[in-house]
């Protein structure tokens, strides 16, 4: 028996089965977004730019000095390995179900299978976000309390704080496998994702993943605002008009255009599961089945933060110095952020200045 004939919370069957009607999308399961051409297209697009990104990356951190940058440049790596993980182990797992249409609940009766998908949904979903506001509370240091640490984060220490991000994600995609909230199969039958029925652990569960993703792009909205505003008032000192931070520009530039991709990409779901699950509170656990039309909604916004993913490398493609000064070529390297700050102790300038 495949996944088209059951029935909602078959108890023959895993509990990640039956929280859409199936019959709902055998007329529409050829329509453009579930084709495998569609989703084929989409992960290779990704696939192909994040390792484009990290080629670049790995090229680029072998050539500097700076400290700030180099740890940024970590970030940044993370940044783009979570992407590419992320496409490459969900893909594995949907593509082939779009050309092969295996019965699911044949192929994963325990649920095995569904739970690790929407556990890499969550993890590889979240990552993204956290490193974001990660990366923009560095920078927000970095930029307007220079003085405040005596060197810069190294290396090991940002990997360590990388690693860390990881490991708080991938501990909040395990709450459902330890019993907070469960992963349940998803329109069309191709992926599995956090249930949005008004069960108590799936509505607690809801609210965590999306209260922390929107608390992770207000930190950063928040931060990379004040570091831009610090950057500009700079800027327009007369004193140090002509000594441009061309390092803090760029990284905050491409800082910025993560944040406003996350912001497009992800705000839509976050909200709609907030909405969701609010929503259907009142039904105090009665609706067993999502309706037609938030089967779809999920689907389109999952679609929109798979965007996110493909978009995130070219950022750092596109917005380095090297591709900059191509179109603006009065932008040269110029002393950092120490030679905008009043005199220093010489010995505490050599050593900021070598960090």
């Amino acid at each position: 028996m495949g996944w088209e004939d059951m029935e909602p919370l078959n108890g023959s069957t895993g509990v990640c089965f039956g929280v859409f009607n199936a019959s709902d999308s055998r007329g529409s399961a050829q329509n453009s977004i579930t084709s495998p051409w569609f989703s084929t297209a989409f992960g290779l697009i990704g696939l192909c730019s994040n390792l484009f990104a990290l080629c670049v990356l790995l090229s680029s951190s072998r050539k500097l000095s700076s400290r700030a940058r180099s740890s940024f440049l970590v970030f940044l790596c993370g940044l783009v390995v979570t992407d590419f993980m992320g496409l490459l182990v969900t893909a594995s797992v949907i593509i082939p179900y779009h050309f092969i249409k295996f019965p699911w609940a044949e192929v994963d009766p325990s649920c095995h299978l569904c739970n690790f998908l929407g556990f890499s949904m969550v993890f590889f979903g979240q990552c993204p976000l956290l490193l974001g506001a990660t990366m923009a509370t560095e920078r927000f240091f970095g930029i307007n309390h220079p003085f405040s640490r005596s060197t810069s984060i190294s290396k090991r220490r940002a990997w360590s704080i990388v690693g860390l991000v990881w490991g708080f994600s991938c501990l909040l995609g395990l709450l459902p496998v330890l019993g907070l909230g469960r992963y349940t199969l998803q329109y069309p039958g191709s992926w599995c994702f956090l249930t949005l029925l008004p069960d108590t652990g799936d509505v607690i569960f809801c609210l965590l993943f999306a209260l922390l993703g929107i608390f992770s792009v207000l930190l950063s909205f928040i931060f990379n605002t004040v570091s831009v505003v610090t950057l500009c008032r700079v800027y327009h000192d007369r004193e140090s008009v002509q000594r441009r931070r061309d390092s803090e520009v760029e990284m905050m530039v491409q800082l910025v255009g993560i944040m406003i991709i996350a912001t497009i990409c992800w705000m839509p779901l976050l909200v709609f599961i907030i909405q969701t699950v609010l929503q259907q509170l009142p039904a105090s656990g009665h609706v067993q089945v999502l309706p037609t039309e938030t089967q779809k909604m999920l689907l389109i916004y999952i679609r929109m933060v798979t965007w996110n993913q493909i978009l995130d490398p070219w950022v750092y493609i596109l917005f380095r110095r090297a591709v900059l000064q191509r179109i603006y070529p009065s932008l040269r390297p110029r002393p950092s952020i120490i030679s905008l700050y009043p005199v220093l102790n010489p010995s505490l300038r050599r050593k900021l200045t070598t960090d």
